[in-house]
């Protein structure tokens, strides 16, 4: 493991263990996107294992109103058994300010909620209270450092490839993969995608578009 991620072992023990049972921490090594996760704590939250990849990095993170100064928090996601997760995620910089990784706290609210609904159920309703909502995205982010951050990820997934050697199949599984995590949701990935491997912007769509003509099926 990278030596500065390896500092981050003791923070996440420790907000993991401040926290509790119900609290999980994640930490990721962005340099390896498709197996970016290296260490962590308490991952029955979420099931998240070693040498799996990131999932909300972009979608929950980048894209969001709320990311600034290299963090987002109080995101919520759903697992796939139905309990809602509360997230926050710390991007981690190298010495020459290149994102490294990020450290990812995933709170499983279920008990928290059972107790809401229980101290909710002995207070009278209040039909004209509408709640605010949790949190809302943006649908771009132009700032540039997102940009450089997603153009980075895509460095990283092609790798040092020869591209000119690569077969149909694999340009299709690295774009695969980029669709899955919701790197074309940010502007100019295609164009950078399509330099990366040495094809057309047209290519890069129909790739796209039978990847998810497949997953339709």
């Amino acid at each position: 493991m990278n030596t500065i991620l390896e500092q981050y072992i003791p923070v996440a023990e420790v907000i993991a263990r401040t926290f509790g049972h119900d609290c999980e921490v994640v930490l990721h090594d962005l340099t390896v996107p498709q197996n970016s996760v290296v260490y962590t704590v308490n991952n029955h939250v979420t099931g998240r294992q070693v040498g799996q990849s990131f999932n909300h990095l972009i979608t929950e993170v980048l894209l969001s109103q709320n990311f600034t100064n290299d963090f987002s928090t109080n995101y919520y996601f759903q697992t796939d058994d139905g309990r809602l997760i509360k997230s926050s995620t710390l991007l981690i910089r190298d010495e020459e300010k290149k994102v490294l990784g990020a450290l990812c706290i995933n709170i499983d609210t279920t008990r928290i909620t059972e107790n809401i609904n229980w101290l909710n159920s002995l207070i009278p309703d209040h039909p004209n209270h509408e709640p605010e909502p949790i949190y809302k995205h943006v649908n771009l982010n132009e700032m540039e450092h997102i940009q450089e951050i997603a153009n980075d990820l895509i460095d990283k997934i092609i790798g040092d490839e020869q591209v000119e050697k690569l077969r149909r199949d694999e340009k299709i599984e690295m774009i695969r993969f980029m669709e899955e995590k919701g790197v074309f949701l940010i502007r100019g990935t295609i164009d950078k995608v399509a330099e990366k491997l040495n094809v057309s912007k047209v290519t890069v769509y129909s790739y796209i578009e039978e990847i998810k003509e497949k997953s339709n099926k």
